[in-house]
């Protein structure tokens, strides 16, 4: 064999593991898919289907926001105390607007307005600490975890944060309505996950977020500002993190200190289940979002079997990430 045939044959045959790879979660999901109908008939039903993809929603917008600073190099294990901490904010200052404001309508149009700028704000703290301050992502992530859930705490007196119920009634059609058949959080998840793989995959930001995970001493080289975009990275985050508790404020018209709890862990584990290497550099949206709905899925059937407790769901989550993180551990 010629000796520039048999250097190509590897390169060919590392190409195809790496397709096959890519596909290994989407594989995966179909097979649960086939499982859970034949556990279940009830699993193959649409409005499970619905279901399903409404209660991934919360988890797979955070999850693609997570999508981009795992890809760059980094982590944020508090974006559920930011949820939690921004829908009491959102709660407590639509419930104090509605005293001055006169309108139920724009009250809740300003509460959305609050979740939507909280996120990057808090995003924007993060990213300045972890390139200015040159803390490590890990400890800044974890020490805000603590800080968000104990002001939610100290807000709601350890108690619960209630929306009031004129303008639950206003603001409840954002999770429980529909368009044509599918309700709103999927339609926003659906949006959300399509601006995301157009902009890490299309735009020179993706590039450079993509160059940063990959070698961010390299990127550095290549004149990139690799501060600037690491701190875009953790705002896009937070933007995800509020648009996901404008969704969620609704579902519930409270918040209280339990609320967000492990959605750090969810959406940290729909990356990486998706095939996003944990040492950043390489992913997909794509892949994020099979991730999220794999685990929602894997969720369903064992709330509709009785397989093992619900209460393990976690447990399930944890040994996921585990499994996943052992098979990337000689991926870049």
């Amino acid at each position: 064999m010629p000796p520039a045939i048999a250097e190509a044959t590897p390169g060919r045959a590392a190409a195809w593991w790496g397709k096959l790879h890519g596909f290994g979660p989407v594989v995966g999901l179909a097979l649960l898919c086939v499982a859970g109908t034949l556990l279940n008939a009830e699993f193959a039903t649409i409005d499970n289907g619905l279901n399903v993809l409404t209660r991934t929603a919360f988890i797979g917008i955070i999850a693609v926001g997570m999508c981009f600073v795992i890809i760059s190099g980094g982590i944020d294990l508090s974006v559920g105390s930011m949820a939690a901490l921004i829908a009491g904010c959102v709660i407590l200052v639509m419930n104090h607007a509605a005293g001055t404001i006169g309108s139920p309508v724009l009250v809740v149009g300003l509460g959305m307005l609050v979740a939507l700028v909280l996120g990057p704000l808090f995003g924007l703290a993060h990213g300045l600490l972890i390139t200015k301050g040159r803390i490590e992502p890990f400890i800044v992530t974890l020490g805000t975890l603590g800080i968000f859930r104990a002001y939610l705490t100290y807000f709601a007196n350890g108690g619960a944060i209630t929306l009031g119920n004129e303008l639950a009634d206003v603001y409840s059609p954002v999770y429980y309505g529909s368009l044509l058949g599918v309700p709103f959080p999927v339609w926003v998840f659906a949006v959300v996950a399509l601006a995301g793989g157009f902009v890490l995959n299309r735009t020179a930001y993706g590039r450079y977020v993509q160059a940063i995970g990959s070698n961010e001493q390299v990127a550095r080289y290549a004149a990139v500002d690799v501060d600037k975009f690491k701190i875009i990275t953790y705002m896009l985050l937070g933007l995800c993190v509020g648009i996901a508790t404008l969704l969620y404020v609704p579902r519930l018209g409270s918040a209280s200190p339990t609320t967000g709890l492990l959605w750090e862990l969810e959406a940290i584990a729909a990356v990486i289940v998706g095939g996003t290497a944990l040492k950043g550099g390489a992913g997909s949206v794509t892949g994020t979002v099979v991730g999220a709905v794999l685990l929602s899925v894997i969720s369903n059937i064992l709330n509709l079997t009785s397989i093992i407790s619900v209460y393990l769901n976690a447990a399930v989550q944890g040994f996921v990430i585990i499994i996943v993180a052992f098979l990337q551990r000689g991926r870049r």
